[in-house]
């Protein structure tokens, strides 16, 4: 007999295909998710203040920023790098964000 290695979500897909329900499983993916949700508010504002830093101190947005260092129109200072690393930070946090509180606008 082949062995099959499942990763505990795929476990659990499995289960619940079959028709295999449990509160303990409910609830604890429950607060796995309201954790990440929470995790990823925190970062989102951390981020959030560490971009309008950059935005103040060079008078633009940080998307207009981000599209103008894509370009290669504005140098390479080590401050538009950090700043870059930044934006996607949280252009990442945004994309969870989308899937863990689906009703925000």
């Amino acid at each position: 007999m082949i062995s099959k290695t499942f990763e505990p979500l795929q476990i659990l897909d499995l289960l619940y295909q079959k028709g295999y329900r449990s509160n303990l499983i409910e609830r604890s993916l429950n607060k796995i998710i309201e954790l990440e949700r929470t995790n990823n508010l925190k970062q989102a504002a951390e981020l959030q203040t560490k971009l309008q830093v950059y935005e103040l101190q060079y008078h633009m947005t940080s998307d207009i920023f981000y599209q103008r260092f894509r370009e290669g129109s504005l140098g390479d200072d080590i401050d538009y790098f950090e700043w870059s690393v930044f934006y996607e930070l949280w252009q990442s946090v945004q994309e969870r964000l989308q899937v863990l509180l689906p009703n925000r606008p």
